[in-house]
């Protein structure tokens, strides 16, 4: 899913979630940029774990935290900071969806490829 870049990820995700299969998925690990309780309630609707720390800011704890598949989240991260490398895709000079795309998937391949 491609949205603009004033968008918060927060306001598409639960777009994202519904069009998701997670029948086969335990747990849904996010930063706290996704701490929504919406969000939440919509992932635990489809019989998932969300496991999405609360901001600073919030009253309640982090009992609910599974922190070691949180730590291992830092993979996936990795793959962005390495898409990110890729001039085009950082600052995205393509002005047509499907030219982005196909400039990532392009870039997904060529990292790797060599796996």
């Amino acid at each position: 899913m491609i949205t603009d870049g004033t968008t918060h990820d927060v306001k598409v995700s639960p777009d994202l979630i519904s069009t998701l299969d997670l029948k086969e998925t335990k747990v849904v690990c996010a930063d706290k940029g996704y701490d929504s309780e919406p969000l939440r309630e919509q992932i635990r609707k489809t019989g998932t774990k969300a496991n999405i720390p609360k901001k600073t800011n919030s009253q309640s704890n982090n009992d609910h935290m599974d922190w070691y598949l949180y730590k291992i989240r830092h993979l996936v991260e990795n793959m962005f900071c390495r898409l990110k490398q890729f001039r085009g895709i950082a600052t995205r000079y393509d002005k047509l969806k499907r030219n982005y795309q196909s400039s990532v998937a392009l870039a997904c391949i060529f990292l790797w490829l060599p796996l």
